[in-house]
């Protein structure tokens, strides 16, 4: 059996001519005449498991923290790597502004627990597209500054197209999977951002003698390419304070969630609310969205996605309560606020009996026709008003053919329709490089 691919000119082919299929398509040469203020549409993988027993839901306890890893098969994982940086490798062939990576542990949700050896990947194999690296939990870290070091790498390496995300992590990765301590985990990853951020920023040795790392010489070699360091993009699902502190730092709020547009339109709604309380200029750069999108010949014929999203939903989202949101991990304010509530009421349905209509319905999934989901994928911006569109195009058990698929259609006859929709803005949260490249090229 030879599975199909989509090449870069729509056609199909035989994945042994995958490479030489990429090395034939200019990145960006299918979608679009890009500006610095267009749409930023970022191609988001999660790198799933995707042989989880069919029976996993009522058999094993959670997806995170406790699935045993003797369900775990190093053979087909390893096939499934390599469909992935393929995946990632296309996206940026079809002109996605960026590849993304993120950290997750103990789990079968997303085979990442080091994102930065998949973002080096990304840097050798990409030249185009902002390498997104959603981002290292730096309360993880001991030192902070091995993500200091790692990132400036990963930037250095790629001509200065990091973009840092440093997400607080969820209670799976931080309190269940690396011990760490609820009531204390955001103090130390506020003491760990601002080492990072020193080390990025000073030009001499200095020491450190903070409450959780005490370091006598603080001296990262290499340092960023991007002066005085990459944008820095923090990943959230609905936290309050990260809303603060993400407004008090001018850096780029991401909501990720699966409950779908018609959820997080409350939450985005929250974050500019705060924005405005505290004087701040509107700008859609200065958000981001994550949405699951699919997109086939017909509204009809988009049912063949149908299957791959309820192995997401129903498997690779199969967690408990107890671990999403122990005690001590939101504070009283973010769980007894309107986001909060909303958040936690739309996972618990989507778990529970959500069919495929009920996903369409809710937001969850946009799919159709290119036709339909151009509407309702330019509705969802517009509502969540955000001009960094994550995509996840691949979810769940999807074979790679149908992912290719997907990324295909979305690049030729979606992504043209959604550039210009913030085109009167413009993003300071872009690697400088690509900003200068595309104003160099005209576009």
């Amino acid at each position: 059996f030879q599975p199909l691919l989509y090449s870069c000119s729509g056609q199909v082919a035989p994945a042994s001519g995958f490479l030489y299929n990429l090395r034939q398509c200019e990145p960006g040469a299918l979608s679009r005449n890009k500006g610095i203020s267009d749409m930023k549409l970022c191609f988001f993988h999660l790198m799933p498991y995707q042989d989880l027993p069919d029976s996993f839901e009522k058999d094993y306890h959670s997806v995170w923290v406790d699935a045993p890893n003797s369900l775990f098969d190093p053979e087909k994982a390893e096939h499934m790597y390599n469909d992935f940086l393929d995946e990632l490798e296309y996206a940026e062939a079809m002109g996605f502004d960026a590849v993304c990576v993120n950290e997750h542990h103990n789990n079968a949700y997303g085979l990442m627990p080091s994102p930065n050896l998949m973002a080096s990947a990304m840097v050798r194999a990409t030249s185009k597209a902002a390498v997104v690296v959603l981002g290292n939990s730096l309360a993880l870290y001991n030192p902070p500054i091995r993500v200091a070091e790692e990132m400036a790498m990963l930037d250095v390496m790629s001509g200065g197209r990091l973009i840092a995300g440093f997400p607080l992590g969820t209670a799976m990765d931080t309190i269940f999977g690396y011990g760490q301590v609820p009531a204390t985990l955001r103090e130390k990853y506020t003491e760990a951002h601002d080492l990072v951020m020193k080390a990025w920023k000073k030009r001499e040795p200095f020491s450190f003698n903070g409450k959780y790392t005490q370091l006598r010489y603080v001296n990262i070699w290499p340092r960023p390419y991007q002066q005085p360091h990459p944008p820095i993009w923090v990943p959230g699902s609905g936290s309050l304070e990260t809303w603060d502190w993400t407004i008090d730092n001018d850096y780029v709020y991401c909501y990720l969630s699966y409950s779908g547009y018609k959820v997080g339109k409350t939450i985005l709604d929250g974050f500019w609310d705060e924005m405005e309380r505290k004087g701040k200029e509107f700008n859609p750069y200065h958000a981001g969205f994550l949405q699951i999108v699919a997109v086939s010949e017909t509204d009809e014929k988009a049912q063949e996605y149908k299957d791959s999203i309820e192995y997401f939903f129903k498997k690779s989202l199969h967690i408990p309560a107890g671990f999403g949101n122990p005690p001590g991990y939101r504070t009283a304010k973010t769980n007894a606020s309107q986001a909060g509530a909303a958040t936690t009421d739309s996972r618990t349905k989507q778990l529970s009996d959500f069919t495929w209509t009920d996903y369409l319905e809710a937001g969850n999934v946009i799919a159709g026709s290119p036709q339909t989901v151009v509407q309702e994928l330019t509705h969802a911006v517009k509502e969540l008003r955000v001009g960094n569109l994550m995509l996840l195009l691949q979810f769940g058990d999807m074979p790679k053919e149908l992912a290719m698929k997907n990324t295909t259609l979305f690049a030729n006859e979606v992504m043209p329709h959604m550039r210009d929709i913030w085109s009167e803005y413009e993003t300071r949260w872009w690697p400088e490089r690509l900003t200068d490249a595309a104003q160099g090229a005209g576009r």
